[in-house]
């Protein structure tokens, strides 16, 4: 009797990104950083930046990438992604050429939120009425 679609195994599910899906990310992860330490992207934007990436998503059928980008301190995020977006196809042909995949996949640039959110919690946690609460116990 066959499995019902959503059980599939390696299929996609509520339960997050297959082991495969990590994989892919993570070498493309490494892969943007060893262009971004090597300088390999001739960018004035990005070379007069420090640049990280903590983190890549890559879609279940692995031909969508978006790639996480913060420059130190969270400062002219705007400009870097447009730069990231004029050096699309290079990055692109790079990745190709270092992540063993049938397809190349078509990557998105976005800025990376988990700072600010990560801020936005501690200071939640700092205000006085959670403190107020914490006192309680």
């Amino acid at each position: 009797m066959p499995m019902p679609k959503h059980t599939q195994r390696g299929g996609p599910s509520a339960t997050g990104p297959t082991q495969r899906m990590l994989r892919v990310g993570e070498m493309i992860r490494h892969r943007m950083a060893e262009l971004l330490s090597r300088g390999d992207i001739h960018d004035d934007v990005i070379a007069s930046h420090l640049i990280t990436i903590p983190e890549v998503r890559i879609s279940p059928d692995l031909r969508q990438a978006t790639i996480y980008v913060m420059p130190l301190a969270g400062k002219d995020v705007k400009p870097v992604l447009d730069a990231f977006n004029r050096n699309k196809r290079f990055i692109r042909a790079e990745i190709a050429r270092s992540v063993n995949l049938k397809f190349a996949p078509d990557i998105h640039f976005r800025a990376d939120e988990s700072f600010e959110e990560a801020a936005r919690i501690d200071a939640l946690l700092r205000s006085p009425k959670v403190a107020k609460d914490l006192d309680k116990e």
